[in-house]
């Protein structure tokens, strides 16, 4: 399994933009689907955006038009582009990925957004 460090979090004001970034670890980065998750009520965590091996992606329609996900398989790192920031996208973002029964998560990264 890969072991996942993300960086990028911290405070900005609304309509700012971060850039997270999820640096693994491991020889086979490039099979995995990587995604970024939060906290969402009722659930334990939602889907942000992911993005396979192939590079086909995916948005919650919450950050659609607002956030990109991108991966550079050279560097092992995923990233997260935030831009627009509204107070609701305050979470704690946690990077995860995925291939067949392999599951990994990191510590997560705090992003806060004033308004």
């Amino acid at each position: 399994q890969v072991q996942l460090v993300e960086s990028g979090g911290g405070l900005v004001q609304a309509g700012g933009s971060l850039r997270l970034s999820c640096a693994a670890s491991g020889n086979i980065f490039s099979s995995y689907t990587m995604g970024w998750y939060r906290p969402a009520p009722g659930k334990q965590r939602e889907l942000v955006a992911s993005i396979t091996n192939g590079g086909n992606t995916n948005y919650a329609d919450s950050v659609k038009g607002r956030f990109t996900i991108s991966r550079d398989n050279a560097k092992k790192t995923v990233y997260l582009q935030m831009n627009s920031l509204k107070p609701e996208d305050t979470a704690v973002y946690y990077c995860n990925a995925a291939w067949g029964p392999f599951v990994s998560w990191g510590q997560g990264t705090q992003v806060t957004v004033s308004s």
